[in-house]
């Protein structure tokens, strides 16, 4: 028998909220908002196997729920919170509970800029043509053998979490077995992250290369060499924002490019630069 309460939703006590209460355990039938509700949090919920396809939330907030086998595709949020401290914003700076969706799919989903992740697990989740994109609170997030497809965009992924770390139990966020290989990736910054651990794009002249700090000092001296003053100060200044980023944001490991040996530089020198730095005693490239 489950342990979970018989579900309910019901209007917040707090009659100036326009927010309605999810409890208990929900499963195997569609999620439907009562008339002239918009707006949800689940508290400490269960829900498995539930559809949540096309339904539009104006705010939803999820404290420590578990969502298994949903379906939220064509759902929009226009302001979402996955992973909330305590009801309503009160919290004791204590316990921080964690919210799990697991096997949930997020197809063309509408997910609202800027949605406060915060502790919240996602185990073998699809995210497919999603609007994820303008994500920056997400350091406490962890994705376990999820499925990303399309256009990913300005979002950024943590393997520590920022702060917090007594009430979240942990001071490492999983982050392993991703699969990216159908999504396109603009500007999304990976920070403590083991990427040889994920499945990334294959995009052509990428390399996934570890020891960056080693590498730009070993091809240091080749650019030394070079003629022009201006080529060897810009390939300077890159090589060195590259090592301080990867050091500070990655443990020193990077998918790097051609175009992060210097975007001023002619093409065949950054061709030269980035070929003599992928080709170093530690590149861990696949292939």
């Amino acid at each position: 028998m489950s342990a979970f309460e018989r579900f309910s939703l019901q209007a917040s006590p707090e009659e100036w909220s326009p927010v309605w209460i999810a409890r208990g355990e929900l499963r195997h039938q569609r999620f439907d908002l009562p008339a002239g509700v918009s707006s949800v949090t689940f508290d400490r919920a269960r829900l498995v196997n539930v559809d949540f396809s096309g339904t539009r939330f104006a705010d939803v907030n999820v404290h420590g729920g578990v969502f298994q086998s949903c379906d939220f595709s064509g759902a929009v949020f226009e302001q979402l919170s996955m992973g909330i401290t305590g009801m309503r914003g009160r919290w004791d700076g204590a316990d921080w509970p964690q919210s799990v969706f697991r096997d949930c799919v997020f197809r063309r989903t509408r997910f609202a800029p800027f949605t406060f992740f915060g502790n919240v697990r996602f185990e073998r989740c699809v995210f497919d043509r999603s609007r994820l994109r303008d994500q920056t609170f997400t350091s406490e997030a962890e994705f376990v053998d999820c499925v990303f497809r399309g256009r990913v965009r300005n979002i950024n992924f943590w393997g520590r979490p920022a702060d917090h770390q007594a009430a979240l139990g942990r001071d490492r966020n999983d982050f392993t077995g991703n699969d990216f290989t159908g999504a396109e990736l603009d500007y999304v910054a990976f920070h403590h992250i083991d990427l040889q651990a994920q499945r990334l794009p294959g995009l052509p002249g990428y390399a996934l290369l570890d020891r960056i700090s080693e590498r730009v000092e070993a091809v240091l001296p080749l650019v030394g060499n070079w003629p022009d003053a201006r080529h060897r100060e810009q390939a300077g200044f890159s090589l060195e924002f590259l090592a301080d980023r990867a050091l500070e944001q990655n443990d020193d490991q990077a998918l790097v490019s051609p175009l992060d040996m210097g975007r001023k530089l002619p093409p065949a020198l950054r061709e030269e630069l980035f070929e003599a730095f992928r080709r170093m005693p530690s590149d861990t490239s696949p292939g």
